[in-house]
């Protein structure tokens, strides 16, 4: 009988400590992530994601005088009205650059930024994403790319339920584990 609840109560309790575990950690990993302050450089680069105000922000920093270049990640096809508005913003204080990235994910990303940072000469880019994926990108962005990241959120609230959360986070968490697991972009003769 007592082994029966032990193992009834340990059925239990696991989850909800792993449950709490993952929501705690990353609500202080993820939802509070480190945010770098602005400063001037090369070329923006706005990461794919969402069309949640993120490419006007982007170019609103190049309007600000923060770089002269700014790239948007466009894994969303030609036919997609908020790319076609924003792919041709380019003044003659920045340009706008928008790249499908290969593959379609943030190390794709990282790694035509890091081309990109050859062929022009970059050495800092501020990146803009979501503020739950600053980590994984600053991470991704650490392995792919040889210059200096300013990681900003793109400005905007999160109306997410604990499920929502919890689910973001336990990505985070698998991309961070894929991330490690592919290691550099240089190592992995991917760039």
């Amino acid at each position: 009988m007592f082994r029966g609840r032990w193992l009834l109560f340990l059925a239990l309790a696991i989850p909800v400590v792993l449950v709490s575990s993952v929501g705690v950690g990353g609500y202080l990993a993820f939802t509070k992530a480190r945010v770098d302050p602005l400063v001037a450089a090369d070329a923006i680069v706005v990461l794919g994601g969402e069309h949640d105000g993120r490419e006007a922000y982007g170019i609103s920093l190049a309007q600000q005088g923060l770089a002269t270049t700014v790239v948007l990640s466009d894994p969303y096809g030609s036919s997609d009205p908020t790319m076609k508005k924003a792919c041709a913003a380019s003044t003659s204080q920045f340009e706008v650059l928008c790249i499908p990235p290969s593959p379609s994910t943030t190390r794709g990303e990282a790694m035509f930024t890091e081309t990109l940072a050859r062929e022009r000469g970059w050495n800092h880019v501020i990146v803009v994403t979501w503020r739950y994926h600053l980590p994984r990108a600053r991470y991704v962005f650490d392995q792919c790319f040889d210059g200096t990241v300013t990681m900003r959120p793109t400005p905007r609230s999160y109306d997410f339920s604990l499920v929502e959360w919890e689910f973001t986070y336990l990505y985070q968490i698998a991309g961070f584990v894929k991330a490690g697991v592919q290691g550099s972009c240089q190592d992995s003769g991917t760039d």
